[in-house]
């Protein structure tokens, strides 16, 4: 949707603007929350409005994302059990969070994922089995971030951090020489990905001081899992993190993970506020991971079972089926022919995960350097006699 009126704005205790409700949302808790887990859509001063510009193709269609990229992730765990992928990192629970987040955004915008972004992958149009190019071991990515303006996927937590604001800057540089030139062209913003984990990286205090100091078009957005890996959220943080805003001097949003429908219209508002000029939004989505943090993880080392099952109570996927049959939106044939959508996509995926072929490990040390390197050569050498000796110990034994 195109940039439209943002509403009347407030002044509040540091000094800068804020837009009606978004410092608090939901006075009990702090959060924005449109749809609640009985499926019942409730109202907020701010972003009720932006609910009210979706329609019910795109309501279904955030269903189908987010059934969509559940059977994905299910179908790229047993992968990895079955030990066709050497990791994978799970989303399931999070789904809302990104599919909300990922369709509010429009084509101009440049996204920077961590590494667990695949509905927002999928938001982007990136073909799915791309992604599991990284966690077979045979690529550094797998897809071209510039066909999709979806940044590869960041193994390094928070590293991606201050790439996104420095991007955001080059966006804000170009978008004024362009309106000096007379251009007409969309205006765009940074939409940067990270977990409540990253945020005791110094990468991301490092990041909200330069994004505030130049006004960066930047919206910072954290999914708050409540884990990270086995580190609670409480341990981290003795404030919502969404508070931490104040902090550098721009917006501050807490919304319900869980709910697409509030995501979607509280990250709709931030782009709007960071494309027109208004500066950085850090919104904090507090949601929760299901599953295990990686394959690698065992979740029930460290935490309770009730706490699982009071989560899964509030299902994102449930709520909006709930809402979607309330209202006579979808019916069986709906639901129906999403789970064969997205048993075809695992289908999919699992065959060209099994078709991928590992490239030529000489061609990595062709691309160290520019130019031949001596010390690259000997390495190559000794590599070429180490595999050239598994060969022999093969032959010797036929």
């Amino acid at each position: 949707m195109g940039s439209t009126q943002l509403p009347t704005p407030r002044i509040n205790g540091t000094g800068q603007q804020f837009p009606e409700g978004t410092e608090s949302g939901d006075p009990a808790t702090g959060m924005v929350q449109l749809l609640g887990p009985d499926g019942t859509l409730g109202t907020d001063p701010v972003f009720s409005d932006y609910a009210k510009r979706l329609e019910p193709e795109q309501l279904r269609g955030f269903y189908a994302d987010m059934a969509k990229i559940r059977r994905f992730d299910q179908e790229a765990t047993a992968l990895q059990r079955q030990g066709e992928l050497a990791l994978w990192v799970p989303l399931t629970g999070q789904e809302a969070a990104q599919i909300g987040s990922g369709r509010a955004s429009q084509p101009q915008d440049y996204i920077f994922p961590t590494y667990r972004e695949h509905g927002v992958a999928l938001t982007r149009n990136v073909d799915l089995s791309e992604l599991l190019k990284l966690f077979r071991g045979i690529s550094n990515g797998g897809w071209d971030p510039t066909e999709n303006n979806f940044h590869l996927y960041t193994l390094v937590l928070a590293a991606q951090m201050p790439h996104s604001v420095g991007y955001a800057m080059g966006i804000q540089r170009d978008q004024k020489l362009a309106e000096a030139a007379g251009s007409n062209d969309p205006k765009a913003a940074v939409l940067a990905y990270f977990g409540d984990g990253a945020s005791s990286e110094g990468d991301v205090h490092e990041s909200m001081v330069f994004a505030a100091s130049y006004d960066a078009p930047v919206v910072f957005f954290c999914q708050n899992n409540h884990w990270a890996i086995s580190v609670p959220t409480e341990v981290q943080t003795k404030i919502p993190l969404f508070n931490r805003a104040k902090g550098y001097g721009f917006p501050g949003i807490r919304v319900d993970g869980n709910d697409v429908i509030a995501v979607h219209a509280v990250t709709e508002w931030a782009l709007e506020h960071a494309r027109e000029g208004r500066g950085p939004v850090l919104i904090e989505a507090h949601t929760y991971r299901v599953g295990a943090h990686t394959t690698a993880d065992d979740p029930t080392k460290y935490r309770q079972s009730a706490e699982e099952a009071e989560w899964r109570s509030k299902d994102p996927l449930d709520r909006l089926e709930k809402y979607l049959r309330a209202e006579g939106l979808a019916d069986d044939a709906f639901f129906d022919q999403v789970k064969q959508d997205g048993n075809e996509l695992a289908a999919y995926v699992r065959s060209t995960a099994l078709a991928l072929q590992a490239p030529d490990i000489h061609d990595a040390f062709a691309g160290v350097y520019a130019e031949p390197h001596p010390l690259v050569a000997e390495e190559q050498a000794w590599f070429t006699q180490y595999e050239a000796g598994f060969e022999s110990e093969e032959e010797a034994g036929h």
